[in-house]
């Protein structure tokens, strides 16, 4: 099973509720809600203000990756905002291990996303703990980026996941295409976010599909 994560951040901002109804209907399984603070990453997306009202559009799980530092200080108000998995990066904050487990304390599942250059040896001392790992093959702050072959680097993780026995989603995020989807499903990947490659067509479920593959 391949799940579909379509981010929002290549959604029509002028009509978001009715773009998130229209990827769910179209058989989305996650909403991926992209949050940049123009400070860890070159760009400024959106907060809770915006991501909250959206909860009354879907009832699909919101996967919320947070491109913010300091990241601590904001995960309470993401959390009362409707997230149902809050990823993180291990470079925005000093305490990984105490990030996650306040994420979980408030009832969230735990996510890591690793840049291009982070290596997944950050994750031997928390994987009993997290429930999504998130690869980048994209340096993060934009859509539409082309996409980074980095098939070993999902292998990796793929095994660590199989080695540590638990229920862990394999996530790949950047440049996920129909055809750069087979690349990830392949190294072992079975959650996939995709932006443009979705929101710029006509047909939102044929594009999901043809992500899923």
């Amino acid at each position: 099973m391949t799940y579909v994560s379509p981010s929002i951040l290549a959604a029509d901002f002028s009509k978001l509720g009715e773009e998130v109804k229209a990827i769910s209907d179209a058989g989305a399984d996650f909403i991926h809600i992209d949050v940049m603070d123009g400070h860890f990453v070159p760009n400024i997306s959106f907060g809770t203000c915006v991501m909250k009202p959206l909860r009354r559009y879907t009832d699909k799980p919101f996967d919320v990756h947070l491109m913010i530092a300091p990241v601590d200080p904001y995960i309470k108000e993401f959390a009362e905002a409707g997230a149902n998995i809050i990823t993180v990066h291990p470079e925005s904050g000093a305490h990984l291990h105490r990030t996650l487990q306040m994420i979980k304390d408030l009832g969230c599942k735990a996510g890591v996303a690793l840049n291009p250059a982070t290596s997944v040896d950050v994750l031997e001392h928390v994987i009993d703990m997290i429930d999504l790992v998130l690869v980048m093959t994209v340096n993060p702050g934009f859509g539409g980026q082309k996409f980074i072959d980095l098939s070993d680097k999902i292998k990796d993780v793929h095994k660590m996941i199989k080695k540590s026995g638990r229920d862990i989603r394999l996530e790949v995020d950047g440049g996920v295409t129909p055809e750069t989807a087979k690349i990830c499903r392949k190294a072992g990947a079975d959650m996939l976010v995709a932006g443009t490659a979705i929101f710029k067509t006509e047909d939102y479920k044929e594009a999901i599909e043809a992500i899923r593959g």
